[in-house]
């Protein structure tokens, strides 16, 4: 009997070891992680409230650039941007939307014609002023700045 209860002793204390595993370093799971992540992509890009609704992936993306575009061209389509720069028909827009919502507009123009930038940013700025809400896009559960260029026709 005493025999059996050591053998039972010794293997119990063994068996231990046979459950013991290694915790895995935490720097190595987040570099693991980090490599994992596309970090060209959103997991759900910024909206209007009016493309909120829209639950297939490329078609509230659609909705969303549409809805920019049509915004960006109804505000900036006056007269005064024709008359100081008679000879632009398109302008690439910088848009930037930050984690918080807050949207910044970037007129890029080509060298090869010179504008007056600082005057060109003022107008932007005063047109776009009453810019609708765009909530920002998604990365794994969390708000993240964007920035993508847009063409604006002025004249067709």
């Amino acid at each position: 009997m005493n025999k059996v209860i050591a053998l039972f002793l010794i293997l119990s204390l063994q068996s231990c070891q046979f459950f013991d595993k290694k915790v895995p370093d935490e720097k190595v799971l987040l570099e693991q992680e980090l490599k994992k992540i596309n970090w060209e992509q959103v997991d759900e890009f910024p909206s209007f409230s009016e493309c909120d609704s829209i639950t297939e992936k490329d078609s509230q993306q659609s909705c969303f650039y549409e809805t920019l575009s049509m915004q960006l061209h109804s505000k900036l389509k006056d007269d005064s941007i024709a008359k100081l720069f008679p000879q632009l028909d398109t302008i690439q827009v910088k848009v930037i939307i930050s984690s918080n919502s807050d949207l910044n507009f970037e007129p890029i123009i080509s060298d090869s014609i010179a504008y007056n930038k600082p005057q060109l940013d003022s107008i932007f700025q005063l047109r776009l002023i009453d810019f609708p809400k765009i909530n920002p896009a998604i990365k794994r559960g969390v708000p993240v700045k964007t920035e993508f260029q847009m063409p604006v026709v002025l004249k067709k």
